[in-house]
């Protein structure tokens, strides 16, 4: 109880000044022009979500219902995927690289037109690689990294080319909470 407790606070200390702290101006421009330029290359859609903590209503489950925190990260994660309407793509192949700080945490989240070629056992992999620079505190390593690999799979499956080139459905910013 006092670890789930720990935690629980651990993500309520933590808030949208500190993910702007960490994620500041110039870093979001960085990641934003990557996101622009990886999309120049394929026809999917990347969006990326940083979040301090988990809302209460998460945590609540995870202080009185035993909930393990890795599990309510990942549902948080397809709840932004469809909250930020990366599902929402004309092909279905989107991808929502999310990152929860108060955890360190990745996951990727990707749109059913991906399904076809990539396994969910890849796509862990990929959250793997990436935890490292994580847990080390380099969010912008392990952001570019993911997106880089991300980027990898989109081209691969969903070139875009001059003739092809669609339009840019979503928002190539990164999500700060």
């Amino acid at each position: 109880m006092l670890n789930r407790l720990k935690t629980t606070l651990r993500h309520r200390w933590l808030d949208e000044s500190d993910t702007r702290r960490t994620f500041g101006s110039d870093l979001l421009g960085r990641l934003t022009r990557r996101v622009a330029a990886s999309e120049r290359r394929h026809s999917g859609e990347i969006r990326i979500c940083v979040e301090a903590g988990l809302p209460l209503s998460y945590l609540w489950r995870h202080l009185w219902h035993k909930t393990p925190i890795r599990l309510l990260c990942r549902e948080r994660a397809l709840s932004m995927f469809g909250r930020l309407r990366v599902w929402d793509t004309q092909q279905n192949n989107g991808v929502l690289i999310y990152l929860l700080l108060a955890e360190r945490e990745i996951e990727l989240v990707s749109d059913r037109g991906l399904k076809a070629f990539v396994t969910d056992a890849q796509w862990q992999a990929m959250v793997q690689r990436m935890g490292t620079a994580f847990t080390a505190g380099r969010f912008e390593d392990g952001l570019t990294q993911a997106l880089e690999e991300v980027s990898a799979v989109l081209v691969s499956n969903f070139p875009e080319s001059a003739d092809t080139a669609g339009p840019n459905e979503l928002p190539d910013s990164p999500v700060l909470n």
